[in-house]
């Protein structure tokens, strides 16, 4: 095992290298591109037995590797932000071919307007696709992630495709110590791609054309594949326990923090969950019982395991890094409907926070703890809040009268 001091999208890079992927189409995009450089780099240099090809867009290079996973080769991809959503008509088709290949998302906020910080509207996007989604909170995580996401998807039981997310600029950006595996050790974990029946031989033409279904058998597929999803959970287990015996580190579905005895609790995916632990052990050092619940893996939703840890909590606190415009946040929609009957449910609150790469504070951790203690004494729970302080609030107020001065200027003249 080698320790290097990397960044997210170079741990990504690695990722893929140990993995020993075949086939990389690509398309440079805004955090990604050190991703792409970086298995260049090694390509060319001869480090690395692999095919890249700059495609013309998301749209193609997800197609490409769609046809390339169905024509018997292992396939990964990188992708970010506006680049998701142009693709987003090839998200949805590649994985109703059932194509089992790795694309990492590095998360970018949506325009408009734009940005070019990091939170998770992206990603959320592509949550109805098929597509499964293992969310990153650590630049170790993202090199352990695709070498499981891989397992995962090539599953026989499974066969989707799959996204490994991190933050933009937070982590793709940060370096952080990894420790890589060894690369032999990496090549028996993730073994031999096994395409089964998916192959491209010249001298054997076979077609694997999609065909136009009415509503009963599309509407069976359909479900197949929502079952093959969650199928997921089950077979996740089953790796995570066979990477922590050969690599001695152990990724959970869900990652808890302090929650055996937790009161309140915190709810995040990505990097800024590990904020969320930092404010865990202030509120701890200061007599409270707080936690922390991180969902690594988002698509299939773990919503079992997710009552088991919260039943007979007081109150949890679901901070979104999206917003789901007309209802908030999307991640607390997925925990309302898990809790939703169950007995002893805690109260929900809901929190939108870091939009746009905008910090969260430990100030306002602990102002969240807070209103948790309040709601469970009252017995209800506020409506959603945007995370934002008075002084923000303030220069917003500042800049709206500039513009509507400039306007008002404008029209007279």
């Amino acid at each position: 095992m080698t320790r290097k001091l990397l960044t997210g999208n170079s741990a990504a890079a690695w990722g893929a290298r140990l993995a020993q992927v075949d086939y990389i189409p690509a398309f440079p995009i805004t955090p990604q591109t050190e991703i792409i450089e970086d298995l260049a780099a090694w390509i060319d240099r001869g480090e690395m037995d692999a095919r890249l090809v700059t495609l013309e867009s998301e749209h193609s290079m997800i197609t490409a590797a769609g046809s390339a996973a169905s024509s018997g080769v292992r396939v990964f991809t990188a992708t970010s932000s506006q680049g998701l959503l142009y693709g987003m008509e090839m998200v949805y088709t590649v994985s109703g071919w059932r194509s089992p290949f790795v694309m990492v998302n590095v998360s970018r906020g949506l325009a408009s307007p734009i940005t070019l910080e990091s939170d998770h509207n992206d990603i959320m996007a592509a949550r109805d696709s098929g597509f499964l989604q293992i969310h990153c909170a650590t630049c170790q995580e993202i090199a352990d992630s695709i070498l499981i996401a891989y397992r995962l998807a090539e599953h026989p039981d499974v066969r989707m495709p799959a996204i490994v997310n991190l933050d933009g600029f937070y982590l793709s950006f940060t370096r952080e110590p990894v420790d890589l595996v060894n690369a032999s050790k990496a090549r028996s974990f993730v073994g031999e791609y096994d395409p089964e029946n998916l192959q491209f031989k010249g001298n054997s033409p076979l077609s694997q054309a999609m065909a136009v279904l009415g509503g009963g058998p599309y509407s069976y597929f359909r479900y197949e594949t929502h079952l093959a999803v969650q199928h997921a959970l089950t077979v996740y287990d089953e790796i995570a326990d066979e990477f922590a015996a050969v690599f001695g580190r152990r990724h959970d579905i869900i990652d808890c923090y302090k929650l055996d005895d937790a009161e309140y609790v915190f709810v995040m995916v990505g990097s800024f969950s590990t904020k969320a632990r930092d404010a865990v052990d202030s509120l701890r050092a200061a007599g409270w019982k707080a936690g922390l619940l991180r969902p690594r893996l988002f698509r299939p939703f773990p919503q079992l395991q997710i009552r088991q840890l919260l039943q007979g909590r007081r109150a949890v606190a679901v901070i979104d890094q999206n917003i789901s415009m007309g209802m908030g946040g999307v991640l607390h929609s997925e925990f309302a409907t898990a809790l939703y009957g169950i007995k002893d449910a805690p109260l929900l609150l809901s929190y939108i926070g870091g939009l746009g790469g905008r910090d969260i504070s430990q100030q306002e951790f602990f102002a969240i703890a807070d209103e948790l203690q309040q709601a469970y004494v009252l017995g209800e729970s506020p409506a959603t809040r945007l995370l934002y302080t008075e002084n923000e609030m303030t220069e917003m107020r500042k800049l709206q009268a500039i513009a509507q001065a400039e306007h008002a200027e404008i029209h007279q003249t």
